[in-house]
């Protein structure tokens, strides 16, 4: 009798393991950045101001035409440049003000997009890229993706960003918003709501796509289709003045780039210039570079503010480091006229395949001992 109550006991016992092991975890459909302020389903926190953050003012409970709920989130980008960087951004994060330096993220596998809501103020207003992942560090994200640049409506309008194939196994870097002073001179109001990750098994991976000609660096101030951030400001970095936004005489619509150089060797280099980057200050260190493979030449005009200012560089490409751009081509020495000029670049031959340093320029102290003020236009592959 004793060995029949034994062996029913095992069996008995066993009986919800069993239940338990054929039972599978059921991946959630759906996981929220932000839905309302103070909501127990947020998981991310918007911590991460770069660039010039002192150009940010958040409001994350705006109770006005929100998208859905209660709030959104209200952002007002100045466009002063009050870190001198000439872009600003925010990243949600996990935990707040993790940059990679702490244990955190969340394994989103499963999830195959982000979706989310976002509207201007009075429409137009440009934003240079979203962004899901991309934080560095001891604890760095699996993933990096992006879209951009959007221009917003005045409307509630839905954006999404394709995960599919993605390694999203660890992400603290939950959402990011990227823009710039050049895209939005005289700044920009903006309205984001219902930011979430969501499964769909039907969603295909992007492939990596070649990008159609022209394809510009500069075309105007506040110009979508602007690509590249004049972030990478090199050797005597102090002697520069930028302005993206002048409306001094542009060779073609309403603005061109004002560059004032005024060789005093700040930093003791003699030298000076600047890159165009994408994303932001990028030597090498983020796997982001455009397929240009259809360009054969990169054009350009510009002019001298008096005739005679000397640039000994204009490049293409360059950028080493982890990701490297994938070839180079320059120009120069060029003597700039007072008069507008096109310049060309010759990319025939080259591999652009994958491009990070979308443009840049250098001159020097010993060439422009009285410094140098030009101005650049209608910048483009072709």
């Amino acid at each position: 009798m004793k060995k029949i109550l034994a062996v029913m006991a095992v069996v008995f016992l066993a009986m919800p393991l069993c239940g338990w092991a054929q039972e599978e975890k059921v991946p959630p459909k759906e996981f929220v950045v932000y839905v309302d302020k103070n909501s127990r389903a947020n998981h991310y926190i918007p911590s991460g101001w770069m660039g010039d953050y002192g150009d940010i003012k958040m409001n994350d409970q705006f109770m006005e035409n929100p998208q859905d709920g209660i709030t959104s989130i209200e952002f007002k980008y100045s466009g002063k440049k009050s870190q001198g960087q000439g872009w600003a951004g925010v990243y949600w994060q996990n935990p707040a003000n993790n940059w990679g330096s702490k244990k955190g993220g969340f394994d989103l596998t499963g999830m195959t997009k982000l979706t989310f809501w976002a509207r201007g103020a009075k429409g137009g207003e440009v934003i240079q890229k979203f962004v899901v992942g991309g934080i560095k560090g001891t604890y760095p994200d699996t993933a990096e993706v992006e879209m951009g640049p959007v221009e917003l409506t005045d409307t509630w309008k839905q954006y999404t960003i394709n995960l599919a194939g993605r390694d999203l196994s660890y992400i603290n870097g939950g959402f990011c918003w990227v823009t710039t002073a050049d895209l939005n001179p005289e700044g920009c109001t903006f309205y984001i709501d219902n930011i979430k990750l969501e499964s769909d098994p039907t969603l295909k991976p992007e492939a990596k796509k070649q990008e159609s000609m022209p394809f510009y660096v500069y075309a105007d101030r506040s110009t979508v289709g602007n690509h590249f951030i004049p972030s990478g400001w090199m050797g005597d970095y102090g002697d520069i003045k930028y302005d993206g936004a002048s409306k001094e005489d542009p060779y073609l619509g309403d603005s061109c780039v004002k560059i004032i150089y005024n060789s005093k060797a700040t930093q003791g280099a003699r030298w000076a210039g600047i890159y165009w980057q994408n994303p932001a200050n990028n030597w090498g260190n983020v796997d982001a570079g455009f397929d240009l493979s259809k360009a054969t030449k990169l054009s350009f005009w510009a002019r001298g503010e008096k005739g005679g200012e000397r640039i000994e560089e204009f490049k293409v490409g360059g950028i080493m480091g982890e990701y490297s751009d994938s070839d180079s081509a320059s120009i120069g020495p060029v003597i700039l006229n007072k008069e507008w000029t096109q310049y060309t670049i010759d990319l025939k031959g080259k591999d652009l395949s994958y491009i990070i340093g979308g443009f840049c320029w250098a001159t020097n102290i010993d060439n422009n001992p009285e410094g140098a003020t030009f101005y650049l236009d209608e910048i483009k592959y072709e």
